[in-house]
């Protein structure tokens, strides 16, 4: 690449923060210290009215926007959004992106040393939850001064950390953001959630989870879990239109190892991927935050006595043919946040890629999203 795009954030590098005050955990156990790897992009005016927390959903990371180098293929997994002019403007907004505890991409978890050990963490990393998440989430918006999020905002998984920003800390978030996201998994996600992970824990080179130690890496368990996972992030109509039942080749084999579909070649190389730059552990933490997730339980599953306490205005966004997270389960937490009195705006995205639409540039959905951002008052 020679010229970065005018609307990019441009190059951006990563930064790092260590805390040394122990975290108390929601399995019971605390991080006695750890590390978090954030981006950040624009500038945090003198008020620090203006600050966005981007939350990133279950694969994802620190790196939303702009490029860590002039080489780098692609920019961040949000770059559609956030930039100069862009949906999330980084001429108005200072925009940070974190990568969770407990993931892969430089932040403290299982691939990470244990100072009291020596050795990487693997199987005894603590298991985490959405609530551990925003409560370090919290402790970094500390470090860089920022005493109120102008908004939370996030997709699928992000959109819950969204959601418990406003249970766990109303007065320190004036907007929360929910895209494709929902109050609590279905028995049907839970379900996909355990095939991917007894996909990966049975895997001969899983090792209890302790397969650094081995020198190997679970690879086949993770590649049929993102095979499982992707699958569920498309709909039928975008796999249909994108692949049909369109073969490789003029013949078929009458055997099962070859690769004989276009959507069996692009499973395959997707899972392949994956397990190359994804660590199987933080997967298993991933899906099992997910699948806990249900800040309801704690009042008896009363989801608008749950919100009560949000003094956040919210928006909640859905796409029409997402079947892992479907409208149906956004208006859930539309109907909850109306009967708990709360200021709520919805708006159902015709789209059909899926779930995955959230990262898509989308016309209504980016205008839409651009609209609200905009509205958001921040002082200079």
């Amino acid at each position: 690449m020679s010229e970065l795009p005018a609307d990019s954030v441009g190059l951006v590098t990563p930064q790092r923060h260590t805390f040394t005050e122990p975290l108390p955990l929601a399995c019971g156990r605390a991080l006695p210290s750890y590390e978090l790897v954030y981006e950040t992009y624009g500038e945090l005016n003198a008020s620090a009215s203006n600050a966005v927390l981007i939350c990133h959903a279950l694969s994802g990371h620190h790196h939303a926007a702009g490029y860590h180098s002039m080489d780098e293929r692609k920019p961040g997994w949000w770059d559609n959004c956030i930039g100069p002019g862009k949906a999330i403007d980084t001429n108005r907004f200072f925009v940070v992106s974190l990568n969770n505890l407990g993931g892969c991409h430089g932040s403290t978890g299982p691939s990470s040393i244990n100072p009291e050990t020596g050795n990487s963490y693997g199987a005894s990393f603590p298991v985490l939850t959405v609530e551990d998440w925003v409560h370090s989430q919290a402790r970094l918006a500390d470090v860089l001064g920022v005493t109120q999020w102008a908004a939370v905002v996030g997709g699928s998984l992000g959109g819950m950390q969204a959601l418990q920003w406003a249970i766990s800390y109303p007065e320190r978030i004036r907007h929360c953001v929910a895209i494709a996201t929902a109050p609590k998994l279905s028995a049907q996600n839970i379900a996909f959630n355990e095939v991917a992970r007894q996909a990966i824990i049975t895997d001969p080179d899983f090792h209890n989870g302790d397969y650094a130690a081995f020198g190997v890496i679970p690879k086949r368990g993770l590649m049929l879990a993102r095979m499982v996972g992707h699958i569920t992030y498309l709909s039928d109509d975008s796999m249909g239109a994108k692949f049909g039942r369109e073969l490789r080749s003029d013949q078929l084999n009458y055997d099962f190892t070859s690769v004989e579909f276009e959507v069996e070649s692009y499973l395959r190389y997707q899972g392949q991927e994956f397990s190359g730059r994804f660590d199987a552990n933080t997967y298993l933490l991933m899906t099992k935050a997910l699948d806990y997730f249900d800040p309801a339980g704690a009042h008896g599953g009363d989801l608008a006595r749950t919100l009560a306490g949000i003094k956040a205005r919210c928006l909640v966004m859905s796409f029409t043919t997402d079947w892992r997270f479907s409208p149906e389960r956004s208006r859930e937490l539309v109907d909850a946040l109306l009967a708990a009195r709360k200021e709520v705006s919805y708006l159902e995205i015709e789209a059909a890629q899926g779930h995955d639409a959230f990262l898509l540039p989308i016309p209504r959905y980016i205008e839409a999203l651009s609209g609200y951002m905009n509205r958001i008052e921040v002082s200079q």
